[in-house]
């Protein structure tokens, strides 16, 4: 691999340090409080009323509603758990590993997260939810993904259904889950309204440990290698930067992610810019479910560049295709496995 500059060498000094102190801020207990996965507030309230302060035993007491702030500022109050529907498929696979029963889910928890559809009945898919069927199930909970991303087919935001839902007397609550910090924020409500600490031990803060131990094994913050990230989609690339799941996988692992240091990249993909930004890794994200249709893509567009084929990372076999269920879709209790795989990519 091509030596980093002093200037990457330099800066790995301080990013060491960050995810040192930032890693060892993972969870140590299992006890899931209202905070018990980060930033969620939560209280315990009786007649509707909710007491002020963290719920002391960490979870809903039984015949009492749980009350916690969701990650758009909202205050939500769960009085029962039993009809509860969930609208993304990662989130219908936390609420099942925090001990919880769904009566709804989005058509993705069914493809990619095996939620039994004998059991659960569908809402339509992520994008584009049916609420006359979420409604129908006449859920006492609803779980929402707060992320606005443009990519729904309906050309809103599943935000647009609070209004409707509560209208219809609906708790609903809103999360943006896309770091492992994420779902653990998200996990910590959810165990403590099942009040399964012992599930949150295991799905999270075991998970969380694990993490520590692959980034331990495959930092390479002493070298600081540049890393170039792109999703393969039938209409070319898309290069992510540390804000998404695997750009910040490979931030804690001590890399420098080229969309950071020139974002021109994340509005229109650049042949050019990205062959002169000469990465020391190309990480490329499956799209898709099928990781060789996802090659195609990426062939189509530089498989027959010279310019491409001649950067070092090409060249010396240091280009990866990182798989959808990893990477793609929230791998919740398989976080670590992410980390892993990543990090066995940039120690090529």
């Amino acid at each position: 691999m091509k030596q980093p500059s002093s200037r990457r060498r330099l800066a790995a000094l301080p990013l060491a340090v960050l995810l040192a102190a930032s890693l060892l801020a993972l969870p140590a207990c299992g006890s899931a409080s209202g905070g018990a996965g980060g930033d969620a507030s939560a209280s315990v309230a009786t007649s509707g009323k909710a007491t002020s302060g963290k719920a002391a035993s960490g979870k809903a007491e039984k015949g009492k509603a749980y009350t916690f702030t969701d990650d758009l500022g909202r205050k939500v109050t769960v009085k029962s758990h039993k009809r509860v529907v969930a609208c993304m498929g990662s989130f219908a696979d936390a609420w099942q590993l925090a001990g919880g029963t769904l009566v709804g889910a989005s058509d993705d928890a069914f493809g990619h997260y095996a939620v039994d559809s004998s059991k659960v009945s569908g809402v339509g898919g992520s994008t584009s939810l049916n609420l006359e069927s979420i409604i129908a199930l006449k859920p006492d909970f609803v779980i929402m993904t707060g992320i606005a991303d443009g990519k729904h087919s309906t050309g809103v935001s599943q935000a647009d259904m609070e209004s409707a839902l509560k209208e219809a007397g609906v708790p609903v609550a809103f999360f943006k889950v896309t770091t492992f910090d994420d779902y653990k924020r998200m996990m910590g409500v959810f165990c403590a309204i099942t009040g399964r600490g012992d599930l949150y031990k295991k799905n999270v803060t075991k998970v969380g440990e694990k993490i520590k131990s692959a980034v331990r094994k495959y930092s390479v913050a002493s070298e600081s290698p540049s890393v170039l990230v792109v999703s393969a989609f039938s209409k070319g690339l898309v290069v992510q930067d540390s804000s998404g799941m695997a750009g910040a996988i490979v931030k804690d692992l001590g890399a420098v992610n080229v969309a950071d240091e020139h974002p021109s990249l994340l509005s229109d993909f650049s042949l050019e810019a990205a062959v002169e930004a000469n990465p020391d890794y190309v990480l490329v994200l499956a799209a898709s479910d099928d990781t060789a249709t996802a090659q195609k893509y990426y062939d189509q567009v530089v498989g027959s560049n010279s310019a491409w084929q001649g950067m070092d990372a090409v060249r010396e076999g240091r280009v990866t295709m990182l798989d959808a269920a990893h990477f793609l879709y929230k791998p919740n209790a398989n976080w670590a496995e992410s980390y892993v795989l990543a990090g066995k990519a940039l120690n090529k």
